[in-house]
């Protein structure tokens, strides 16, 4: 059974940075890619980074290039999504996610995703 249970989250001033944990139980990160997706106050679910691990390809929304980094743990078998100069408009719940692959184009809407975390609150204010 595909489990991933997100943790991390909580509330940061602008600019600071926050670290997210998926960590995933009953599969290898060799498996599936992993996502991370987010949804704000009153918008949709969209996806924010992904990567697979077998030859360790990073896809990323555009608005998040520069600031969001998704990188893997192994040994811990989690995946994390690091968070700099965060900005009020990136208060969301926060999901990681189990894609099949090849992550396919519509990823960031949720095409493939197989399992769901339960998500993790993110809230950026002063």
């Amino acid at each position: 059974q595909v489990q991933l249970v997100e943790s991390g989250g909580g509330l940061v001033q602008p600019g600071e940075s926050l670290r997210l944990s998926c960590a995933a139980a009953g599969f290898t990160l060799d498996d599936y890619a992993i996502g991370w997706f987010r949804q704000g106050p009153g918008k949709e679910r969209g996806g924010v980074a992904c990567i697979v691990s077998s030859d360790g390809l990073t896809y990323y929304a555009d608005s998040m290039k520069g600031r969001f980094t998704i990188f893997i743990d192994n040994a811990k078998n989690t995946v994390h999504l690091q968070m700099n100069s965060l900005k009020p408009e990136d208060t969301a719940v926060y999901y990681c996610a189990a894609l099949r692959r090849p992550v396919i184009l519509g990823w960031q809407v949720g095409l493939g995703v197989v399992s769901w975390g339960q998500g993790t609150q993110v809230t950026v204010a002063s």
